[in-house]
């Protein structure tokens, strides 16, 4: 496929995390809040009582704000054990302060060690797993920070309610952001693809649709064995035609496929087919199951209409039911015939379209009469789009 600066864009879009501003937050708030440590640090110094294990935690919450600003910078090392570290590393930190901090530190509610770079784990938690990962962070911090302190007070509670509540509104963006991109990025693929098509299209047509054109004309002036290839050259065409301008029917994000780009590739030149200018979405065993029924049908049209009976294939969205009709101009059934096979045992294709259509809740009426050719119809409710 020709690299176009559309494809490119669908290429960068697949391979950059949507989340990627977020983590630039994540770590700018780790600096952040590193310094606002500092500065506590050196206000209650003097008070601690282990100065010593006062600096240890210090320093291992400087490495470690270095360390992980430079494993979240790049996407490749973003991993979710990593997060995990970091919560448990903070954790960790948070209850060193247990020994650093005096009784009377503690009734002067002086603020632990860690201070407010323990809020970090709950954000950079939402920005990896969600809203669930951040608030799940958030109350693990919470919950520590109460047993650091060995008491849950207003302070604690609205510090905790603060740590959840920034973990859920992060983690819900950074969902949002890739659910976006992923959305995006589908959108520009049909596009890309929608483009391509056009192109070969235009390509095909200029080329290989033109000759076939040409040898179904000059061959059914010839007749004869010319007349025959003319015959199979206008099948190619047609078949092409639908190739090149039909939409994909791979399934959707929700496992849905177009029922109507399915159906127009029964297209043959003796099979026209009609359908909606918009897409017909439908679940995929659903538009599979009707696709089959349109191809027996008109399996039946080949084999008792004649070689040269047309058929016509109809699709309605009509919103609360998609109708597939399927007539052709044979001789018909007359009456009795299907009803004495049925009694005969041979259920045939008759049963077999009826059958289908049962299970996918719908229903199939034959309207045929000898002269007047056989039509099918088939209905099948809007609720079938959701039925698995």
């Amino acid at each position: 496929m020709t690299e176009t600066p559309l494809w490119r864009a669908v290429s960068a879009l697949g391979t950059r995390d949507p989340a990627t501003p977020l983590w630039r937050g994540v770590i700018v708030l780790r600096v952040t809040t590193l310094l606002f440590a500092l500065g506590s640090f050196v206000v209650h110094y003097d008070g601690y009582a282990n100065k010593w294990l006062a600096w240890t935690s210090f320093g291992l919450m400087t490495v470690w704000t270095i360390v992980s600003s430079v494993f979240y910078a790049r996407p490749s090392s973003r991993w979710p054990w990593l997060v995990g570290v970091d919560l448990l590393l903070t954790v960790a930190l948070m209850f060193t302060s247990a020994w650093i901090l005096t009784t009377a530190q503690f009734d002067a509610n002086v603020p632990l060690i860690t201070t407010v770079w323990a809020a970090v784990p709950p954000a950079a938690a939402g920005t990896r797993f969600g809203a669930v990962g951040g608030v799940l962070a958030g109350l693990v911090v919470s919950v520590v920070t109460g047993l650091v302190r060995w008491r849950f007070d207003v302070d604690v509670a609205r510090d905790g309610f603060l740590l959840t509540a920034s973990g859920f509104v992060i983690g819900l963006a950074a969902t949002m952001a890739r659910r976006s991109a992923d959305a995006l990025t589908r959108a520009l693929r049909m596009e890309a693809a929608t483009a391509e098509r056009e192109r070969l299209a235009r390509s095909i047509h200029d080329s290989v649709l033109q000759v076939l054109a040409r040898v179904r004309k000059r061959g059914a002036e010839f007749g004869g064995e010319a007349a025959e290839l003319a015959k199979l050259a206008g099948e190619q065409e047609i078949a092409l035609r639908a190739l090149v301008t039909t939409e994909p029917t791979h399934p959707s994000e929700n496992g849905t496929t177009d029922l109507r780009a399915a159906l127009q590739l029964l297209a043959t030149p003796s099979v026209q087919v009609s359908t909606p200018a918009g897409e017909v979405q439908l679940p995929e065993h659903v538009t599979s199951e009707l696709v089959a029924v349109a191809r027996e049908a008109l399996s039946n049209v080949e084999k008792h209409a004649g070689e040269d009976a047309h058929a016509w294939v109809l699709l309605e969205d009509l919103g609360t039911e998609v109708v597939v009709s399927v007539r052709d101009d044979g001789p018909g059934i007359a009456p009795g015939v299907l009803e004495r096979a049925a009694a005969e045992g041979h259920l045939g294709i008759a049963e077999s379209i009826k059958g289908r259509v049962r299970d996918l809740g719908g229903s199939a009426a034959l309207d045929t009469a000898p002269g007047q050719g056989t039509e099918w119809e088939v209905k099948v409710p809007v609720a079938a789009r959701g039925k698995r």
